[in-house]
């Protein structure tokens, strides 16, 4: 009999992460205000907004966590939805001490639902994001299951994004920005292991949102570089500004991570040429 696993219905399809009833009370009237501003901002520019992280999982932590929102628009985004997406995360951010910043990611709605999204933007909206205005485009797209081809469309690009990220700690060190390090030691750090997790995840066959526990799968199925991820976990939960936890990630666990899941699952397919 096989054993259906935390993250998967009973057919073994990832089920959605987060609810607005998971959100914890301290976290309410930070969401409630944030979706204000969205509407009053953006107004009929908006298809759907939606809540993901840890707020709409219930594990957030009061002053330690962000919150983080993906606005889908009807339009592709401009300069003039991008300023205002600052504008509203400043907005927010500045009136709860309750959250560790405010983030929020703009996409457009026939972005999301294009074939070359289907294994990566539109997965993200239908598994990993809480509607929290208009319509849910989840409806519109199929489920999914931890397989390969879902590897591929989510982290199957790492290999592409650590040159930049090298440029961006360069960059950072030069200029004794420690405010960027630290921001680049999440980005990086989180993104790895959530690769890691999608490495194993076919194998383990099973969906988990937390990092810590990411981390623990992949070290199941490759332990001699587990405490590795574990690290780049902790840093996820805790960013440094230290260019060496930075480059042991971008220049030693990083490589051989992009190396392993090329092979494994194969590199995703570039978007066209104006896709951001």
């Amino acid at each position: 009999m096989t054993t259906v696993r935390r993250g998967l219905d009973s057919q073994g399809y990832i089920e959605r992460d987060g609810s607005l009833g998971r959100v914890q009370d301290a976290f309410r009237p930070v969401v409630a205000a944030a979706r204000d501003q969205v509407a009053d901002v953006f107004g009929k520019r908006l298809d759907s907004a939606y809540l993901y992280g840890s707020v709409p999982r219930g594990t957030a932590r009061v002053r330690r966590s962000d919150l983080d929102l993906l606005l889908v628009l009807r339009e592709e985004p401009g300069d003039g939805d991008r300023a205002d997406a600052r504008a509203v995360s400043a907005a927010v951010d500045k009136e709860f001490a309750e959250v560790d910043g405010v983030g929020i990611l703009l996409l457009s709605r026939a972005r999301v639902l294009s074939d070359h999204e289907t294994y990566d933007h539109g997965w993200f909206l239908a598994c990993l994001c809480t509607p929290l205005l208009g319509e849910d485009l989840a409806e519109f797209l199929p489920r999914y299951r931890p397989d390969s081809r879902l590897a591929r469309g989510t982290n199957g690009d790492l290999a592409a994004l650590l040159p930049s990220w090298r440029e961006r700690l360069d960059a950072a060190v030069a200029a004794g920005d420690d405010a960027a390090l630290r921001a680049l030691c999440r980005t990086v750090s989180r993104r790895v292991v959530r690769t890691g997790f999608t490495l194993v995840m076919p194998r383990w066959n099973g969906w988990t949102g937390e990092l810590d526990e990411m981390a623990e799968v992949f070290g199941r199925y490759c332990p001699e570089w587990a405490d590795r991820m574990r690290a780049a976990a902790a840093l996820a939960y805790e960013p440094v500004a230290d260019p060496g936890a930075v480059r042991e990630l971008t220049d030693v666990l990083g490589p051989w991570l992009a190396r392993e899941y090329t092979a494994r699952h194969g590199a995703r397919t570039p978007g066209p040429p104006d896709t951001p």
